[in-house]
């Protein structure tokens, strides 16, 4: 094992600065280089967090020596894009939520991955905080028995320009793909594939959703309401509803947050977990774990995981009607 790991991140932006940051709690993790299109960003950011190395361009960073895996914090519309140019070079990726911006993407970038034997992760944090790994074991045992439903909201109001990341649709904005994307990952992973989707949405002005909601219908009959917005704030929680009680996922629940098990005419109990940073360090551990024990996907966000969430998340859209530059 060596003694330390050299991360890249391409894309040094609000996220990056976040992921980068929590990269402190993991001694043996090292920020090495940072790529932007634009070449004093980099290296302002290559500054600010002790990167020997930073380029002006996406592709140079791939010319870096000793360089582990590339975390991937560019808009959506670019993950693709960059993913494959550094699975091609068999350099282990990172990459953001969403994995691409629609299903065929994915496709090609896992082919990708498994072509080269290259490791690749979507970058779905809240997989690996405490309290989500906390929500799973419990779940497991049988704390609230067989789930009976699951509703999640994630809203909040952006007071920015109409060509800002969040609204521009050839960026690949939106409320589903912004942040009704961690909603669909928690029915996902509790209940499996739906088998009815049912969706409405508000397009904006600029042509992507500002409001979305989904009601799934799943195999066992159990339902789940997802609510996401860019323009309104939400309590940002979700609950859990079983034969035997109910999980209550607190504000703003995707984080490192606090949990409740909650029955009737009992008092509830409740989970407490540290908050250390900004919590994206769980997922840093994972990559790190998974490539040094040489695997190419990781067990707890495998590939087909990834593969079944785009799918959701391309589902809801054909029922709003939002459609991207490379879903034609």
């Amino acid at each position: 094992m060596n003694s330390s790991f050299n991360w890249g991140i391409i894309g040094p932006g609000k996220i990056a600065h976040k992921f980068a940051h929590d990269l402190q709690f993991i001694p043996r993790a090292k920020l090495h280089a940072v790529a932007s299109r634009d070449g004093y960003r980099a290296a302002t950011f290559a500054k600010q967090f002790g990167a020997p190395y930073h380029f002006g361009n996406y592709a140079d960073i791939l010319t870096c020596p000793n360089l582990d895996a590339v975390y991937i914090a560019t808009p959506h519309a670019g993950h693709f894009e960059n993913t494959i140019l550094c699975l091609e070079k068999g350099i282990p990726v990172l990459c953001e939520k969403p994995l691409a911006m629609n299903s065929r993407q994915v496709e090609l970038m896992i082919a990708a991955a498994k072509r080269s034997g290259t490791f690749l992760m979507e970058a779905l944090w809240t997989r690996f905080t405490p309290s989500m790994q906390k929500v799973v074991s419990l779940i497991r045992e049988g704390k609230i028995g067989e789930i009976l439903g699951v509703k999640a909201d994630f809203g909040f109001r952006a007071a920015v320009p109409t060509e800002h990341r969040i609204l521009n649709k050839a960026l690949g904005g939106g409320a589903l793909l912004d942040v009704g994307i961690y909603p669909a990952f928690l029915a996902l992973l509790l209940l499996g594939k739906p088998a009815e989707v049912k969706a409405m949405g508000r397009i904006g002005s600029t042509g992507v959703d500002e409001e979305t909601h989904a009601l799934l219908r799943f195999q066992g009959g159990q339902l789940a309401h997802l609510f996401s917005s860019i323009v309104s704030h939400t309590q940002t929680e979700a609950f859990i509803y079983g034969e035997e009680g109910t999980l209550h996922l607190h504000s703003r629940w995707h984080e490192q947050t606090n949990l409740s098990f909650l029955k009737s005419k009992t008092p509830p109990e409740v989970y407490h977990f540290e908050k250390l940073g900004f919590g994206y360090h769980y997922e840093a551990l994972e990559v790190m774990s998974c490539i040094e024990a040489g695997k190419i996907e990781s067990e707890l966000w495998p590939h087909s995981l990834s593969m079944e969430l785009i799918l959701l998340l391309d589902a809801i859209r054909r029922e709003i009607g939002l459609i991207y530059p490379e879903d034609e």
